[in-house]
């Protein structure tokens, strides 16, 4: 027996129910058309994951309800065809206040045959961590799901349910012969050979085959990569989509009557446990699409974020300052790469500190882009300022205070230009001035859509060196000239300026900052680790102060396991010393 399946690995937009649906409608019809009897959308994929405090609006239920029943009648007609529909839904009766009835939701799935819901899985396992909060919204479920397919029995769970043991388990019990797996997990860095190793887990524990069907695409801060996958019992990869791109992922699982014979002389990536008899799943084929290196994912995750960004937001194009630094090249290589050369412009803003170098590598870095480029001196502006200022600073010497009004004359030029024209303003600080505070209010800091906020500096020069050696979305340029990563890093705010004049070396910056900020370390335990004491005091203290300046920060593409928004929750007012 044959039962062809079709993961619906598409980008799904949060809100936008109507559309999301009849993706839906047309990817499973298209699938259904090849043959499969079997498709199976993501996590939420009829409302996009995450809606967030949408969830709590009981108008936004009832509209998921009507879009999944748009799907079941547009589908009625396909026979044989079963549907898995990841949706939110109400619960119960309620709960009543003064003024309202709060419904009981659950993260589910509906599974449709011809036009009818046959039954709903309830997700068990709700995530309440990093960008996580399903409990704020959601109340779990307390029982297994199987149905047949046919005439295999496919149980469903959703995401976290199946990084626990239980709801395998419980579903393997419940005669299940088949785990499909809708998951909506955020991108981070090696995130995907994780899921990987941790599914190939699952399936051994119960001994059955596993496909695992994600979301891709860019919604605010995360981004979704795919790489749908499908496993055998004993854990072997039997097929995986690409990461970063939508598809109709296929796969082909054969049944037999009973255990084969000869399982010793079977490959090992179809060999099965001899218990598995009456009825076994035989075989499992698929497309196998090669895993990609660490920055190749990490340059389609930035991409994919600015390119869903702009475009779910109906941005028309982008707009950036161009200073001649590392930061500045390194986002305008991924916009270009994001959204094509024609939507994007830059502009330089030279100050009375701007080395000649900095215009010709400027220029330079947008010839080699082909993107729009414009000059405009912010001096005018600058004197300026100093001359309505020179009564009230008179008597005091020149401080980061003119640096800082430098700073914030080129982000209201970006912005009035952002106004005029409509284009966003992205900015280009990284992770480590994130932290430090070494970032303007207003200034730097003033834009739409942080590019790399979740980037330490050291990554940066990495990822730039990559992309320089790559030419993955077929531009024809080594875009960055090298002398931009060489030379070294300085805002241009005061005289023979360089950031390690108020910074320390950025390889033991980014080297405290991993340790502290993204895992936990204490203060003592980084300095056991070899560590100046000094250096270790001064970086935390930074990054403790400058809670206020990152509040105020715009979003930005989350590509690390912990970075400054969701996953980073201290308030701003804090006596509290480690």
């Amino acid at each position: 027996m044959l039962l062809k399946i079709c993961v619906l690995q598409l980008n799904y937009c949060v809100g936008d129910l109507a559309g999301n649906a009849q993706k839906i409608i047309d990817a499973a019809g298209a699938a259904y058309a090849k043959g499969a009897r079997l498709v199976v959308t993501p996590e939420l994929a009829i409302c996009g994951y995450a809606a967030e405090d949408l969830f709590l609006r009981a108008s936004f239920i009832q509209a998921c309800d009507d879009a999944v029943n748009q799907v079941a009648h547009a589908l009625a007609g396909l026979k044989g065809l079963t549907l898995v529909v990841g949706t939110p839904v109400a619960v119960g009766d309620g709960l009543r206040t003064k003024s309202v009835t709060l419904q009981h939701r659950q993260n589910a799935a509906r599974v449709l045959r011809e036009g009818v819901v046959i039954t709903t899985y309830a997700k068990r396992e709700l995530p309440n961590y990093q960008v996580f909060d399903e409990r704020r919204y959601f109340m779990p479920g307390n029982s297994a799901c199987v149905f047949e397919a046919e005439g295999v029995k496919v149980s469903l769970l959703i995401c976290e349910d199946a990084w626990f043991d239980t709801p395998a388990q419980d579903a393997k019990d419940a005669g299940a012969e088949l785990l499909v797996v809708i998951n909506a997990s955020p991108f981070h860095m090696g995130k995907g050979a994780e899921r990987e190793r941790m599914m190939q887990h699952r399936a051994q524990a119960v001994s059955l085959p596993l496909v695992y069907a994600h979301l891709v695409g860019g919604q605010d801060e995360i981004v979704f990569e795919g790489r749908s996958f499908a496993l055998l019992p004993n854990g072997a990869l039997a097929g995986r989509a690409p990461s970063f791109k939508e598809d109709l992922f296929e796969i082909s699982v054969e049944t037999a009557e009973q255990a084969p014979k000869n399982v010793a002389n079977q490959p090992l990536a179809q060999q099965i446990p001899a218990h598995y008899a009456p009825r076994v799943i035989a075989k499992i084929t698929s497309s196998i699409h090669a895993e990609q290196t660490g920055d190749a994912d990490l340059w389609d995750a930035l991409v994919l974020g600015v390119r869903d960004y702009l475009g779910k937001n109906g941005f028309p194009g982008a707009l950036l300052g161009l200073s001649g630094g590392i930061d500045s090249a390194l986002v305008l290589a991924i916009a270009v790469d994001a959204i094509g050369a024609d939507k994007v412009r830059t502009v330089m803003m030279p100050s009375p500190y701007t080395a000649d170098i900095s215009w010709i590598d400027a220029r330079e870095m947008a010839e080699r882009m082909s993107v729009r480029y414009d000059e405009i001196s912010i001096i005018p502006e600058f004197e300026a300022f100093k001359a309505s200022l020179a009564s009230d600073f008179e008597g005091r010497a020149e401080d980061t205070t003119e640096e800082n009004i430098q700073a914030r004359i080129r982000g209201t030029l970006l912005m009035a230009l952002s106004n005029k024209f409509g284009s966003i303003v992205l900015t280009t600080g990284n992770k480590s001035e994130m932290a430090t505070g070494y970032c303007t209010l207003y200034g730097d800091m003033a834009g739409g859509f942080a590019v790399i906020k979740d980037l330490a500096k050291t990554t940066v020069f990495r990822l730039a060196h990559w992309r320089n050696a790559h030419d993955p979305y077929g531009t024809g340029q080594c875009p960055i000239p090298e002398r931009i990563i060489t030379r070294p890093p300085s805002a241009e705010l005061k005289a023979d300026q360089t950031d390690q004049d108020s910074l320390p070396p950025y390889d033991v910056l980014d080297a405290i900052l991993e340790r502290y900020m993204e895992n936990d370390e204490g203060i003592e335990a980084i300095i056991a680790a070899g560590f100046d004491r000094a250096v270790v005091e001064r970086v935390t203290r930074l990054i403790r102060i400058n809670e206020y300046k990152r509040r105020q920060a715009p979003v930005g593409i989350r590509v690390t396991h912990r970075s400054f928004g969701k996953d980073w929750r201290y308030p701003i007012t804090n006596k509290f010393r480690s």
